[in-house]
């Protein structure tokens, strides 16, 4: 697979050993016959080790061939995040700095999960693209107030900050995109 290819959550060979992608800066020069680099932060699969590295677009990378299995959230405890294969009930665990900032995403019993496993280990979990979730916090709604693109900060009932339009209360239902983190629609 090509460096420009690349996405977050993506697990690929990087000197041997397998790496999962944690983040992507994009930089394109304005000189011309520059090339657009891609400087890549991973996390080692099986070590945890932090790696940066920066990749012209046309760079090949070894992607890892990983099962994708459906599971569902349990709990989590001082020990990491326990999940649960909605086949076969197999139960896999990840440590809390393998989950990272998907954690506040997770809410327990969730459904729509993937796990992503290498030689039978699960290395990182797949979340669905958005999640709906609770306004606990906001200013109260604007009279008159329309779908316009003004926003105010709302606390989620998993504590997250995020934008939404000024006509939404306390207590609706908001769709996030879990990869952004932004508000996207009002559920009813």
């Amino acid at each position: 697979m090509k460096a420009s290819q690349l996405r977050k959550g993506h697990v690929v060979s990087v000197n041997g050993s397998p790496f999962r992608v944690r983040d992507i800066e994009v930089s394109t020069p304005t000189a011309r016959g520059g090339n657009t680099l891609y400087r890549v932060k991973f996390t080692g699969v099986t070590t945890g080790q932090n790696l940066d590295q920066s990749f012209k677009s046309n760079d090949t990378l070894e992607e890892l061939t990983l099962d994708r299995r459906p599971i569902t959230y349990l709990y989590s405890d001082p020990d990491g995040y326990h999940f649960m294969d909605a086949e076969n009930f197999e139960q896999y665990s990840l440590a809390v700095d393998q989950v990272e900032d998907q954690k506040d995403w997770l809410i327990e019993n969730m459904e729509g999960l993937f796990a992503l496993l290498l030689d039978g280990r699960i290395v990182a979990i797949e979340l669905p693209a958005a999640v709906d979730l609770d306004i606990v916090e906001t200013a109260p709604m604007i009279k008159g107030a329309t779908a316009t693109s003004r926003n105010k900060p709302a606390t989620l009932s998993n504590g997250r900050v995020v934008l939404v339009p000024e006509y939404l209360s306390s207590g609706e239902r908001v769709r996030v995109n879990t990869e952004t983190g932004k508000f996207m629609s009002r559920v009813k």
